[in-house]
Formats: structure tokens, C-alpha cells, sequence
């Protein structure tokens, strides 16, 4: 497949890294030639440097027999018209654009656009992903990342270890054994810095971050197992009043019996009215949400959750950590910088968002849309969730799971057959048809993608 990807910051790099190793034919075009050379360096792509929305530009990065352009720069209006000029003057057969301000948004999803006159297949809101993470992770209080598959019959949890968890220095082996029944698997494990798919003699160790696909069944009884108890969310307060806080406040809002209540601090008056205008029954708070005073006026210290979704990383950690330092149980906060990531655990925030991560997880959801079901980017894209439907061409078809190849970096989570949800073992045989969810390592992406033959089927 040959794609085109307009702009080379984080989210376009991440998208090119995925799609070059599975041995695409992708084109980086962005006006920067710095981050057209990172690119052209780091990965296997070409690269154009220009402005991704001029003609003449599209077609020097193969614009004429392109399969797929993904408009992904910085510019709304630059990722709009990189659309309309791929399939008005290059008929390319689909387009991607990633658009931010709440305007276009409002104006494409209630149809006043209409598709032939704004040709784009597929719009990527990061803020309204972003929302989205943020009531995930909300939901499950006890987890820092969570997401589901396998037609949501299964959820990944993210988990780390404290020192009353009931399992650490015990082998993965006899967990097994202690727990027969539970349906869950350790996929993952983050240990100084470190992501890494568990041999079954491994132990698990105070302070590890842990990654676990369970059965839906089985999430409460497994975050039992590690050490995590599940809180009910009725009180949260809310520190950014834009796009994102209003969306996240309005889905509490419409919520069956009224379930959560909530309070919002923002600092810019404006846009403060403007979420107070939105909202119903959301208290909205004009203010810092740095300022002491104004958290304890907000309720954090009776708040379950305070969630900082702010656009400057700096003012949702410390927001957070002062919450924290009020009473409040759990801080969630977005972060940009995936260098500050490191910090959460020391200064005792218990789950992030990473918007860039969101983005390139339902950018590669549209992209795959062959056997390759459902892709979702863990760290920073550290690791990959891939769940596919297993084809009769698969190199691992009619195979028992231990005699499959699969790189060390890799290990299956979950198994649909004939729409049942099965924990893989050992001699469990893959057959076609039959839908997986696995944990692989980046680096291990193309290797997975050849036993599943996978690449060959994307829209």
C-alpha cells in the first residue's frame, strides 16, 4: 500500500514507524526539512519537504498513484485542503484528517458537509479521543491505562504493583496455578523503564507496571488479586473548562441516574462561560487550578477523582499533586511531554493521558481495516495491542500456541472462537476465523504482522 503522510511531528512519525514496518510504501511530507530528515533517518520512508497542501508538492511525494493520504499537520485548515487536493486533483481513494477545532467538528459530524464537497473518509478528533481515554480511565479507577477488545468481551488493564499486592515474587507459572479459574493473562511488564513480554518464570516486583487482558467477567476479581480495590465515582473535579473538560463533563452529565457529579475549574473567563453555557448541572469555577484555595472551594479533598485536562502539562501536574495533597484518592492528568511521564509515580499521580498516543491508536484503527480489527499504542509506543481475525493463509493457522514462532516480545492475551471468549493456553490450536488479541513489543510489529498475514488487507 503506498500512503502519504502529511506532517512529521510525534503523532505522523509514530503512524510512518507503524506502517514502514510493515512494509508500506509511506512518503513524510512536512515544511519543517528537519523533521522530514528525522524521518527519513529513523525510518524506512521517503520524505518530501513542502507545504503538504500544495499541488505540486503531493505530487512530488506520489500523490498520482497513492492509495491513502493521512493529513496529520498542525493546521486544521492545512489538513482540509491537503483532502480536498488529494481527491479533486489526484483522486486519491482515501483520506485521513486529523482535525482539532470544535467548529469543523460540529459542522462534518452533523453533516453539514457534505461529502463530496469535503472529501475526507475519515475524521480524527484528538480532543474528543482524548475525553474519551479520560472517561475510561475514570471508570476504572484502579487501573493507569485501560481499553477493551474482543468485541468488549475483554479489557486490558493497566496495573502497578504496591507493596500490599498479594502476588509479587511469585512466578507468573504458579500464579497460574494458584488461580486455576481466573481468566487473565499477564501480557506486559514495565520495570525501570523497561516494557517487556513476561517469561512464565518471571516474578512480579513492588513498583512493576503491569499489563493485564482479562476476561470482563474477571476485571473485579483480578484487580483484587493485584491489590487494587474498585471505587465508585460520584464526585470529580474536572481543573480545564475547553474542549476536552466540557466533553468529559457533558458524558458525566447524560450518564444514567445522574451517577457522578462534578465541578469544573477554569482559569479563562471566557471560556469558563462558555462551559458554564454548555453544562447543566456542572458547577463551573473561574479560576487557577493551581491556586490551594480554590481546589478546596472546588470539594478535592471529598472529590473520588480530580482530572486535569488543561493544555499545559506543567499547571495538570502540579494541579494534580496539590489535589492530591488535599485528600483526594486518584489524580488523572494529560500530558504531552512523554519525557515528564516518568514523574507520575513519584509524585504520586495515578494514571496520564497521552493525547498523541490516542490519536495514532485510532488513526492505525482507521488504517487497518482488513483482518486487522483493532490496534492500540501502550507507553509510548512502546508496545502494541493488535487484535485480527486469524486468515486460512496464516502461518499459524491450525497450530497449537506453543509450537507458534512468535518473537519473545510478543504473547497472546485473549481468543474469540465462534463468538466465545477463551483464555490461550498451550495446547489451544489456532484455527481460521477465530479472532486474537496480543501484546507485541514495536519492534516485533512486522514479524506479527507476517505470521497474520495481515498487511495485505487494509481498507
Amino acid at each position: 500500500m503506498k500512503v502519504i503522510i502529511c506532517g512529521a511531528g510525534q503523532v505522523g512519525w509514530q503512524i510512518a514507524r507503524h506502517l514502514a514496518n510493515e512494509r508500506n510504501d509511506v512518503t513524510v511530507v512536512d515544511n519543517n526539512p528537519d523533521l522530514v530528515r528525522r524521518a527519513t533517518d529513523t525510518l524506512d520512508v521517503q520524505g518530501v519537504a513542502g507545504f503538504a497542501s500544495y499541488p505540486d508538492v503531493l505530487d512530488r511525494a506520489g500523490a498520482r498513484d497513492a492509495d491513502m493520504i493521512i493529513a496529520a499537520t498542525y493546521s486544521d485548515e492545512v489538513n482540509m485542503v491537503t483532502c480536498q487536493v488529494a481527491h479533486s486533483v489526484f483522486d486519491v481513494p482515501r483520506k485521513i484528517a486529523r482535525l482539532r477545532a470544535q467548529s469543523y467538528l460540529d459542522a462534518i459530524y452533523s453533516d453539514l458537509y457534505r461529502r463530496d464537497h469535503m472529501p475526507i473518509e475519515v475524521v480524527i478528533s484528538p480532543e474528543r479521543e482524548v475525553a474519551a481515554a479520560a472517561l475510561k480511565r475514570l471508570a476504572a479507577s484502579a487501573a493507569f491505562d485501560t481499553e477493551f477488545f474482543l468485541e468488549g468481551k475483554m479489557q486490558l488493564m493497566g496495573i502497578v504493583l504496591d507493596e500490599d499486592c498479594p502476588v509479587v515474587n511469585t512466578p507468573l507459572r504458579q500464579l497460574s496455578d494458584l488461580f486455576s479459574t481466573l481468566r487473565a493473562v499477564v501480557v506486559g511488564v514495565r520495570r525501570d523503564g523497561t516494557l517487556f513480554a513476561p517469561e512464565p518464570g518471571d516474578q512480579l516486583f513492588v513498583g512493576d507496571d503491569v499489563y493485564v487482558m482479562a476476561d470482563v467477567r474477571d476485571t473485579l476479581r483480578t484487580m483484587e488479586i493485584f491489590g487494587k480495590t474498585s471505587q465508585t465515582q460520584e464526585r470529580v473535579v474536572i481543573i480545564g473548562g475547553g474542549n476536552v473538560g466540557r466533553m468529559v463533563a457533558q458524558e458525566l452529565e447524560a450518564l444514567p441516574n445522574r451517577a457522578i457529579r462534578a465541578k469544573m475549574i477554569e482559569k479563562d473567563r471566557k471560556t469558563a462561560e462558555i462551559s458554564a453555557d454548555a453544562l447543566e448541572r456542572t458547577i463551573v469555577l473561574n479560576g487557577d487550578g493551581m491556586d490551594a484555595s480554590l481546589l478546596r472551594e472546588a470539594g478535592t479533598s471529598r472529590a473520588d477523582a480530580v482530572l486535569a485536562v488543561t493544555d499545559d502539562d506543567k499547571t495538570n501536574i502540579l494541579s494534580a499533586v496539590r489535589a492530591k495533597s488535599q485528600g483526594c484518592p486518584m489524580a488523572i492528568a494529560l500530558i504531552n511531554d512523554p519525557t515528564l511521564v516518568p514523574l507520575m509515580a513519584p509524585l504520586g499521580i495515578d494514571a496520564h493521558i497521552n493525547p498523541r498516543g490516542t490519536t495514532v491508536s485510532s488513526i492505525l484503527r482507521h488504517i487497518r481495516h482488513g483482518r486487522v480489527r483493532d490496534v492500540y499504542s501502550l507507553g509510548d509506543a512502546e508496545a502494541e495491542i493488535i487484535e485480527a481475525e486469524v486468515l486460512s493463509t496464516s502461518p499459524i493457522t491450525g497450530e497449537q500456541i506453543r509450537d507458534i514462532d512468535f518473537p519473545e516480545g510478543v504473547l497472546i492475551g485473549g481468543v474469540l472462537k465462534d463468538g466465545e471468549l477463551l483464555k490461550p493456553t498451550g495446547n489451544m490450536r489456532i484455527e481460521e476465523g477465530d479472532i486474537i488479541a496480543l501484546f507485541s513489543l514495536s519492534k516485533d510489529v512486522g514479524e506479527v504482522e507476517r505470521l497474520l498475514q495481515v498487511s495485505i488487507d487494509y481498507f
